[in-house]
């Protein structure tokens, strides 16, 4: 199985290897710089040939690059537009030139363009990326809050159909269940995912953001909680990690840090319910 945690990269992107080993993970996800600011990732070769080979030698992969916070690609905004495409861009690079497979984005809020001119705003800015060989981007599905943009599976399927960039998609669990697409049943994992296949494709999805949610399904409110202890809860999430369509899928965690409880708690949590 598949399954880590976002991890740090203080003091340089290869202590990412002994932070993912140290939780138990054996794969996993990265920020490049702080999400907070717009800032390159500025890698050296040193740490980057580290981080291939430690990556190599001890995990299995494959890693994720989130991008920044601050990138919206639905803005109608031509300043914050251009720096989320230069963001992405030094994301995608950095990516090559880790070795890294996957950079992970939402697509950002319309504030007010409407949903059509959102989506064509983040299809153009993407395909302004010179995408290096080996590196896929990802779209997040969004917990679809305000003018957000990816509650909806049709969203991502418009974006992955009309983009000139072979995509990918990168489904959190949290996210989908916020969204309104109900995750605490078998029942509803099963209806879930066969959704997803016949609007987005299974093809395209590459990764999952495994969250359990402190709010309920169709609340939009974008809060993670510890595997199993959520409103998605044990079945929901038991059933998410053994269905067969998702079985090979790597398995990123997000969840918190919270009431004696971390990464290394819910990976085997995960390893757990899998069973």
């Amino acid at each position: 199985m598949r399954v880590g945690a976002h991890v740090s990269v203080a003091g340089g992107v290869d202590n990412a290897i002994d932070n993912q080993r140290d939780v138990g993970g054996n794969c996993g996800q990265i920020f490049t710089h702080s999400p907070q600011v717009w800032q390159n990732p500025n890698v050296g070769d040193g740490e980057a040939a580290a981080f291939r080979e430690g990556t190599a030698a001890h995990l299995d992969g494959p890693w994720v690059i989130h991008s920044s916070y601050l990138v919206n690609l639905c803005t109608p905004k031509a300043d914050l537009r251009a720096n989320s495409v230069d963001s992405m861009q030094r994301e995608v690079d950095a990516a090559a030139k880790l070795g890294i497979d996957y950079v992970n984005v939402h697509l950002g809020a319309h504030t007010g363009a409407g949903t059509a001119a959102g989506l064509d705003n983040a299809v153009s800015a993407l395909d302004e990326l010179d995408v290096p060989e080996g590196v896929t981007v990802l779209i997040e599905t969004d917990a679809g809050s305000g003018t957000k943009l990816g509650g909806e599976f049709e969203h991502l399927a418009t974006v992955l159909e009309e983009s000139s960039h072979d995509l990918g998609v990168c489904l959190d669990t949290a996210h989908v269940f916020a969204a309104g697409y109900d995750l605490s049943t078998r029942a509803g994992v099963d209806e879930t995912v066969a959704e997803f296949d016949d609007v987005v494709g299974l093809d395209n999805l590459h990764c999952l953001h495994l969250n359990d949610s402190k709010h309920g399904c169709g609340t939009n409110k974008d809060e993670h909680a510890h595997i199993g202890e959520g409103l998605i809860g044990v079945e929901g999430m038991r059933r998410i990690v053994t269905h067969p369509d998702l079985w090979d899928c790597p398995f990123v965690l997000e969840t918190p840090t919270e009431n004696g409880k971390s990464f290394a708690w819910n990976i085997d949590r995960v390893r757990e319910l899998r069973g």
